[in-house]
This record gives C-alpha cells, sequence and structure tokens, in this order.
C-alpha cells in the first residue's frame, strides 16, 4: 500500500510479497515496487499536467521498480484522469509483461506509448532511473531562441544548480534535435544526441517538447522542474534582448577556487593580470578575420563553399524544410515568384553577387551560416585558428576576464567556427558572440552598444581587430583599441597611430 504527497513524492506502507506488490528480490534496487510504481506514475502525471507539460494526452511518463522493471503511462490518455491501473509494465529490454485492461467507452483501447524507445534509450545508454516527456510551451520556446543552433545554452541562472554535475556559473548546455512527423522515429536522433553530449540529463526536440531523465525518479523529477525553469527564463531574458547563455557576472575570488571555465583550470587565488587583461580591461573584444582566423580561409573556403552550395543545399533540403524556405525568402524576397527550382536558382544568383562585393547583408549571412553548419557536421569543415589565440583565451579566462567575438558573420557562423577549430572546441572560453545585428562594425553606435550589452564601461573594453575602420569606430565610442597584423591583412594607412601586434602573447 503506498500514498503519496503534495510534491507527487510516493512512500510505501507495509510489506511485499513475490507477486509483484513487494522487493522480491532482497534489496530494493530502485526503491519502488510494482504497485507503488504505479501510484507514482498516476500521481507524477496529475502533477505535470497541472504544471501544463503533458495536456491534450501529450507527454509521457516512465519509472524503473523492483525487481528491474519499468512502470509507463500509456498513450492517448488523459494524463490528470490516469490511475495506477492503467500503467504498462515493461521487463528491462522494453518488452510489454503486464498491459492493462481496457475502460469502457468512451475511452480508448490501451496503447503502449509511443515515447517507449526513447525512454528505453536513456534507460540503456544513461542506467535512468526514471525517465518523463513534456511538451510545455516553454520547452518549445527554448528550441526557438537560436533556430540555427543544434544547443540550447544558458548560464548564471539559480536553478542550473539543480542538474547534476551543474553550478551556478557553469555554461549549462542541452542538445536539440530536429522533430519527425512520428515520436518513435526521434529515437536514433536522440541516441546520437545523448551520445554526443554525455554531460546532459535532457534533449530536446524542435517545436516539439523535451526529454528529461535521471538516476532516480526524484532527481528526474528535480531536473524536469529545473530545466522547464531555466527554458522559460531564457525565453523571458531573450524577450528583453537579454542573452541567457551571456555570463554577466564574474565568479568571486573563493569561487574561482573550486569552478572550472570550460576547459581551463581556475587558480586557488586570484590570478595576478597578465597578457591583455593588464591594462586592467574587463573584457577582451575579438574580431574573427585576420585577428583569430586567417582571412584566407573565409575569403578561399567559407564564402566560395557557400556560393558553390547554395543552390544544390536548397533543393537538396526541399520547400517542406521550414528553414531552408526562410532563408531562401529572406534573400530573394517575398515577391519573387517562381517554383522553388526557380527560387533556389535565384538564390544562386544573388549570393553570387553578394559574395563578390562582399555585402554584409543578414540574409545572405544567414544562409552561409546554414551551409556552414553541414560541413562542420559532415567533417568537410575545419576552421584553422592562430596558435597563440587558444593560450591567450585561457590567460584571459584565468585572469577573470570575459572573452567575447564581435564579427560580421552570424552569431550561430560565429560559435560553429570555435566549435569545430583546430586547436579543439573554444566555445567554453568565449562569453558573448555579437553580429552585425548590433550595428555595422564601421559605426561608433555599434561599440556603444555592445559596451552596454556587456555591462561594462567602454573603457573596460580592448578590441582587437585587422580593420583600422573598425578601430577608429571602436576608439571613437571609448575602446582601446589593438590591430591584428597577420599574413594576408589588408595594409594600414600610413595615418595610423593604433597599437600593432603580430600575436595574442604581445597583449
Amino acid at each position: 500500500m503506498s500514498h503519496t504527497n503534495g510534491n507527487g513524492e510516493c512512500h510505501a506502507s507495509g510489506s511485499g510479497n513475490g507477486n509483484g506488490s513487494g522487493h522480491a528480490n532482497g534489496d530494493p534496487k530502485y526503491g519502488l515496487t510494482i504497485p507503488e510504481g504505479r501510484d507514482l506514475v498516476a500521481e507524477l502525471c496529475r502533477h505535470f499536467y497541472d504544471q501544463g507539460w503533458v495536456s491534450g494526452t501529450g507527454g509521457g511518463i516512465s519509472v524503473k521498480a523492483d525487481p528491474d522493471v519499468i512502470v509507463m503511462a500509456p498513450s492517448g490518455v488523459q494524463k490528470e484522469r490516469m490511475r495506477a491501473e492503467d500503467m504498462y509494465v515493461l521487463d528491462a529490454a522494453g518488452a510489454v509483461r503486464e498491459a492493462p485492461v481496457a475502460r469502457p467507452f468512451p475511452y480508448k483501447p490501451p496503447k503502449l506509448s509511443e515515447c517507449s524507445p526513447l525512454f528505453m534509450s536513456a534507460y540503456e545508454l544513461r542506467g535512468a532511473g526514471a525517465v518523463l516527456h513534456s511538451h510545455a510551451p516553454e520547452t518549445v520556446m527554448a528550441t526557438l531562441l537560436e533556430p540555427d543552433s543544434n544547443e540550447f545554452r544558458c548560464t548564471q541562472i539559480e536553478m542550473i544548480k539543480g542538474i547534476k554535475g551543474h553550478g551556478f556559473y557553469d555554461t549549462l548546455v542541452v542538445p536539440v534535435i530536429e522533430n519527425t512527423a512520428r515520436e518513435s522515429q526521434l529515437t536514433e536522433r536522440l541516441r546520437e544526441a545523448m551520445a554526443a553530449y554525455p554531460d546532459t540529463y535532457a534533449v530536446l526536440v524542435r517545436r516539439h517538447g523535451v526529454y528529461v531523465w535521471g538516476d532516480t525518479w526524484i532527481q528526474a523529477k528535480t531536473h524536469a522542474e529545473c530545466y522547464h525553469y531555466l527554458f522559460a527564463q531564457a525565453a523571458k531574458m531573450a524577450s528583453m534582448g537579454l542573452d541567457p547563455a551571456f555570463p554577466a557576472i564574474t565568479p568571486p575570488a573563493h569561487e574561482l577556487a573550486t569552478q572550472v571555465i570550460g576547459n581551463v583550470e581556475r587558480p586557488s587565488k586570484r590570478a595576478r593580470t597578465e597578457g591583455g587583461t593588464s591594462n586592467g580591461k574587463k573584457v577582451v573584444l575579438l574580431d574573427i578575420e585576420g585577428t583569430t582566423t586567417p582571412i584566407t580561409f573565409v575569403k578561399e573556403v567559407l564564402f566560395p563553399l557557400a556560393v558553390k552550395e547554395a543552390e544544390s543545399f536548397l533543393l537538396q533540403r526541399g520547400e517542406a524544410d521550414e528553414a531552408a524556405r526562410a532563408a531562401a525568402r529572406a534573400v530573394v524576397g517575398e515577391d519573387f515568384t517562381g517554383d522553388w527550382a526557380a527560387i533556389c536558382a535565384k538564390v544562386k544568383e544573388l549570393v553570387t553577387e553578394w559574395t563578390a562585393k562582399d555585402l554584409k547583408i543578414p540574409a545572405l549571412k544567414n544562409l552561409q551560416g546554414m551551409i556552414w553548419k553541414q560541413g562542420y557536421a559532415d567533417g568537410s569543415l575545419k576552421a584553422p585558428v592562430y596558435e597563440d589565440v587558444a593560450p591567450a583565451m585561457a590567460r584571459w579566462v584565468r585572469g577573470q576576464k570575459r572573452v567575447a567575438i564581435y564579427s560580421s558573420g552570424s552569431r550561430q557562423a560565429q560559435r560553429l567556427l570555435f566549435e569545430h577549430s583546430d586547436r579543439g572546441d573554444l566555445r567554453p572560453r568565449l562569453a558573448a558572440y555579437f553580429d552585425t545585428k548590433m550595428g555595422q562594425k564601421r559605426e561608433e553606435m555599434s561599440y556603444t552598444e555592445i559596451s552596454l550589452s556587456l555591462g561594462v564601461d567602454a573603457s573596460d573594453v580592448l578590441f582587437v581587430t585587422d580593420i583600422f575602420e573598425e578601430a577608429e569606430a571602436a576608439k571613437a565610442a571609448g575602446m582601446d583599441v589593438a590591430i591584428s597584423v597577420r599574413p594576408g591583412n589588408k595594409p594600414l594607412p600610413p595615418s595610423s597611430t593604433h597599437r600593432t601586434i603580430t600575436s595574442f602573447a604581445e597583449l
């Protein structure tokens, strides 16, 4: 016999027998008998329905119970009306051991949840004690904050520390996979995300929802509540123009002693200022082309690839692909008439023209980013980064300085470049990304806006670029500047008085 409290926690009383009502195999492994598991899942269904996570029979819940079985809510039943006797019991391999008895009309015959193979993935690959699936609005919005990204990221939001292995100053990363028409068809994508992100306890599905798990049902419930809170806060922050992935607070010295930023160990004592931080700057803002990365990579590899693949990329994705359709329409304009093939051909023409003129058009940058993302994903692209860049970033992070990027390429393209660099994944060392949505790079106001977004005075920022006009604009806004002189960069005018460097080691 069992009873539940207001938090959905199940407490057992009485002793069990060997017929599924007690711990038949000695010491309990999961802390739940099968009857307790049935009661718990029914209680959690009602609890999550009240939260707005599983409306319209959507979503699903399953828990492990002794002796090594899975209790799973059925498909097609209103979650707030779920009963203990409605549950399926599966063996450890996912085969049905006990099926519920059909309820009378108008209830539908019982059906095993379409989530079943996805739940089994978490049990198999992660040793989960419970797996939950939610369709909450905030989970959908979280997948749309960066429509072209395969990750949700946030940092310095209180409930991050409710996720196992994470703390307040850590960046929480949740993989995002694309949706399919049938839930069961998501299985392979979910398994790939679990393999690629070993530290995550959740996987988001674009425009769909989230799968969450934990080592026990209590941890899974805690994770679900924390993730939903974080998704909701991130969406609210984005609506206010705030980046939930931007670390607005520099950790105090006593926190630095026990935490790690990405792959960079924090010192046990406050680091002395060194390198680019010796002048007391709080932020180092970096350009990409000719600064962190050879200008030839962008001009001779990335741009030509986008020109070459623009038409075939869109044709392959097809007009039914919402992202491809939106990207193409943004290039050709809503007034352009013609079938999909004609639209793709026009895109090719405009991408070729705009690239030749080196125009910084948002629609072009967006499409380029999509094409490059595919190249990075299939391994055909690897971004070269100067050998002095990663060590300098590490020094700045150790010195409690934030490192940010400002480039004409989209934020997604920036992240992809540093994720797939030949120096490893450098994203953990980067605090923020800015593109031309902040303004053009040769305009003073752009740098003022970046300072405001960073929450610092312009004088607290060191901007490093290879372009004289950008340096002039940043200096006019009050930033300190240094011009990167690398092979292939454009010569500076004789009138330039800005400091020049040939390596980040000089900063």
